[in-house]
């Protein structure tokens, strides 16, 4: 009797979760309550309709500007790519012509943004490369990634001139009193030579 009384908890304890989560699906929702799938739910970017949660700026692979692909030309060694584009993010041992450099960066309250360009050799020489029309330039990138200030109101870095004027005078301090320094003594020297 007590091995099949445990066998029976067992398979109790294993359907239990099971019914408790089906269970959550498909309740049904009152007018005046909102139903807990609703509750839990994540829509966009905000959790239960109200709350926005923290979401990390996640920046991966190699970032390759206009600039950067304007300077790369074919005929240039594999060495001198790697020095303008950087380390590609993905070489293949199986396609040793072709590097391959991704980009992408999630940002909250930014569209998702990825970039791919491929970079392919003959032997050690570029042969061409691949990449798409809307690079942006240097100036550009940095200016898109920049922290914009938390309000429109910057800090006011300078006094007017009636501001200056309202100040109390500034204290003026007495002199440090003289000290007298003692008169220098002199040793004699602790060999002397014969």
């Amino acid at each position: 009797m007590p091995a099949t009384f445990s066998a029976s908890l067992q398979r109790l304890a294993l359907l239990l979760p099971c019914l408790v989560l089906g269970a959550c699906s498909s309740l049904p929702s009152m007018p005046s309550m909102p139903s807990l799938k609703s509750l839990a739910s994540v829509s966009g970017d905000k959790v239960m309709g109200i709350v926005t949660p923290y979401r990390v700026e996640i920046v991966q692979g190699n970032v390759v500007t206009k600039e950067q692909l304007a300077a790369v030309k074919p005929g240039m060694t594999r060495e001198q790519v790697r020095g303008v584009l950087g380390t590609p993010l993905l070489t293949d041992v199986f396609h040793a012509d072709r590097w391959d450099y991704f980009f992408s960066i999630r940002r909250q309250g930014q569209p998702f943004e990825q970039r791919k360009i491929i970079a392919w050799f003959d032997g050690d020489k570029l042969k061409s490369i691949d990449a798409p029309d809307n690079l942006p330039s240097e100036n550009d990138f940095v200016a898109s990634i920049a922290r914009k200030p938390s309000s429109d109101k910057l800090p006011k870095l300078e006094l007017t001139e009636a501001e200056r004027k309202a100040l109390p005078p500034p204290k003026v301090q007495a002199a440090p009193p003289v000290v007298e320094e003692a008169p220098l003594r002199h040793y004699p020297p602790l060999e002397t030579t014969s």
